[in-house]
Parts: C-alpha cells; structure tokens; sequence
C-alpha cells in the first residue's frame, strides 16, 4: 500500500516509548506519532493517553526517502477545527499557546480609568513603579529569612 502525505490512516499502536508511539497502519507499514503531535494539550506520559493494542486514526505529516511515516493524532482529532487541520493562527478569536493562555500581543495604549489613552511613557513609568514595589517586597522577604546573600567559601561576613 502506498501512503500518502496528507491521508488519514487507522492503526494498532504497537509500542509506547517515552518520546512518542509505533503504529502498525492498516494495510502495511509502521508510523511513528511523536509525543508532540498525540494531543492539543500537553502530553507528559504518552501512557496516560494510549495503550498496546489502541486503534487509533493518524494523518500521515510526511513520509522520508528511507520509508520512516511520520503521523500526526491531533491533526484528525475532532477539537482541531473539525476538518483534522490545526485553526488559522491568524484568527485572533482561537489562536492560543501551549499554555492554554492566549498569546500576549501589543494592542496599543490602554485607556485609564477615566477614558482616555496612556502613552508609552506612562505605561513605562507604571510598570517601573510595579517593578520596584515588588523588588522591595522581595528584598523585605529575604531580610526577614536572616539572607544576606552569597558569600565565597572560607570568608565569613
């Protein structure tokens, strides 16, 4: 059988290892799905998302000159846009990092409380103040544990 690029194939997972699964493919061949390409969110164990013996559907992502199929699980699973393709990352409504978390991105000046637009120097001025009150908390912090920072060996302070 020959496997093409872009095709959905089903498969038996066939052997778990830490950085992804084997998956004999219906019809002949063996694929590999990296840990990376099982799901949307973060694998930590692939155990914890598969078994010896799970069918599973996979898009073939490439196939090399030596035969090695690269697959792809998440590709074809039915939260990713519903055709089995990743969403446009240009939408800004659905585009997020792996965090979960949408990408921060620069929206211009923020408006104040009372309505009306802050520039960049008083953004910055903010931000300097949050950053200082922060670094005094910590440096409060620090004092109250008793450190006074590192010392080199055989010098006492």
């Amino acid at each position: 059988m020959q496997i093409e690029v872009g095709s959905v194939v089903s498969g038996k997972v066939k052997t778990i290892t830490g950085f992804g699964a084997f998956i004999d493919i219906e019809g002949g061949g063996v694929g590999l799905v990296h840990i990376s390409e099982i799901s949307e969110g973060y694998v930590n164990d692939v155990n914890e998302i598969l078994t010896v013996g799970q069918e599973v559907k996979a898009k073939v992502v490439s196939v090399t000159p030596e035969g090695k199929v690269n697959l792809s699980m998440k590709k074809v699973s039915p939260g990713a846009n519903g055709q089995g393709e990743k969403k446009n990352s240009d939408s800004k409504s659905g585009s997020q990092s792996r965090s979960g978390r949408p990408p921060q991105v620069w929206q211009g000046p923020k408006k104040t409380n009372t309505g009306e637009k802050q520039s960049f120097e008083d953004m910055m001025a903010k931000f300097k103040q949050v950053s200082d009150e922060k670094k005094s908390d910590l440096k409060r912090y620090d004092s109250k544990r008793g450190s006074v920072g590192y010392s080199r060996r055989g010098q006492n302070r």
